[in-house]
């Protein structure tokens, strides 16, 4: 009879065994499946965030540039404020050219942009 209880009691250690080898089965299978599945998510989020950027880009562009647009396009174009516009521009314009690349504004035309030279046409202007 001892036998059996000593079956007996080795029974319930053995269930335990193997209900905890079944449990670490699952969790390595589960964290295999669980890699697979980020790794199948990860273009898809990658594309959600690249189009969200776009859409967000698209739609600020349009909302300043259309209404801007609908402005500049209502004035008419031969008066003091037009005039004014264009002047000022080109003024900003030459301020602009002569922080970036020094020496004084052009003088010649406003809307003359003054280029350094590029290394590789050997300083010829």
């Amino acid at each position: 009879m001892s036998e059996t209880e000593s079956v007996g009691a080795s029974d319930p250690l053995r269930a335990v065994a193997d209900a905890m080898d079944a449990a670490v089965h699952a969790v390595k299978e589960g964290a295999a499946d669980a890699k697979e599945t980020a790794a199948k998510a990860a273009p898809a989020v990658g594309l959600y965030v690249s189009r969200f950027v776009y859409t967000t880009c698209y739609t600020l562009s349009y909302g300043v540039v259309f209404p801007t647009m609908f402005v500049a396009k209502s004035i008419p174009t031969n008066n003091a404020l037009v005039h004014g516009l264009v002047d000022g521009a080109r003024a900003a314009t030459d301020m602009v050219n002569e922080l970036k690349f020094g020496g004084s504004p052009s003088t010649s035309t406003p809307s003359t942009l003054i280029l350094p030279p590029s290394a590789g046409d050997g300083g010829a202007v």
